[in-house]
């Protein structure tokens, strides 16, 4: 099904070059329940891009087909210019999925070599990340801890700081805040801008509408599909609202209708 709520600007297509993320026609089932239903999309390099929707919208299941962790039911997906699951440029993606994927019997420091091991990250410039990314998630003092001693807070911290480790050019991060708080959201947030300024693509997902409407596109999920997408204040006027949550609203009544 094709987005009924429409896009912000012109969109390139299936073909696009470099650096984009697109979903054509995508679907998934899980035992005939319909996660993704026919979803299009098309994310331009650059972009940051939030999915905002319920539980159960679609929204994780999208993303773990993009990294190649689920495979579709129908349609196609592309990432980087490579149909998914990518395998020549799979150090390029970088993942945080909302399920902790870290080794708890690892140091903080130690889970950071490991992935930058594992995308063969040289010593000198893996560390010199590590710095960078502990600065980030505020966990310099805590580097010789075991992650099993970190709560659980801290832990979703590692995990996003491990899917950065090797400067992906597309990252998706499923919840990347979930028990962030408000003060280290906001220093997140900078560095996904950052990220952005720099020609990155960043996907995530949220639930909190103030970080959504940080984003230069939102796409509003609802059963498995872009009920609308565009600007954050685009959607807003074309629904007469103040807020994203009241702009998802109408557009869920709108959808539903």
């Amino acid at each position: 099904m094709k987005n009924k709520g429409g896009a912000a600007g012109d969109k390139p297509g299936f073909e696009d070059g470099e650096g984009s993320v697109v979903a054509e026609k995508l679907r998934k089932e899980f035992d005939g329940l319909v996660a993704v239903d026919d979803l299009d999309l098309s994310i331009r390099r650059g972009t940051l891009y939030g999915m905002i929707g319920p539980n159960g919208s679609g929204k994780t299941t999208t993303i773990k087909i993009m990294v190649g962790r689920l495979k579709p039911t129908g349609g196609r997906a592309r990432v980087l210019g490579e149909d998914v699951p990518i395998v020549e440029r799979v150090a390029d993606i970088g993942y945080m999925p909302q399920e902790m994927a870290i080794y708890t019997e690892l140091t903080v420091s130690e889970n950071l070599q490991l992935f930058g091991e594992l995308y063969s990250m040289k010593p000198g410039p893996r560390a010199e990340r590590e710095e960078e990314l502990l600065s980030m998630v505020d966990l310099r003092e805590r580097r010789h801890s075991l992650v099993s001693q970190l709560s659980g807070g801290m832990k979703h911290r590692v995990s996003l700081a491990c899917s950065m480790i090797h400067d992906p050019e597309v990252l998706f991060l499923d919840e990347p805040t979930v028990g962030v708080d408000p003060e280290l959201r906001v220093g997140f947030w900078q560095h996904f801008t950052d990220l952005k300024a720099r020609g990155k693509t960043v996907i995530i997902t949220t639930h909190y509408m103030d970080e959504a409407v940080r984003c230069d596109v939102v796409g509003m999920m609802r059963q498995g599909r872009l009920i609308a997408e565009g600007k954050p204040k685009e959607l807003m006027e074309r629904t007469s609202t103040s807020n994203l949550e009241d702009a998802f609203m109408e557009f869920s009544w709108r959808d539903a209708a």
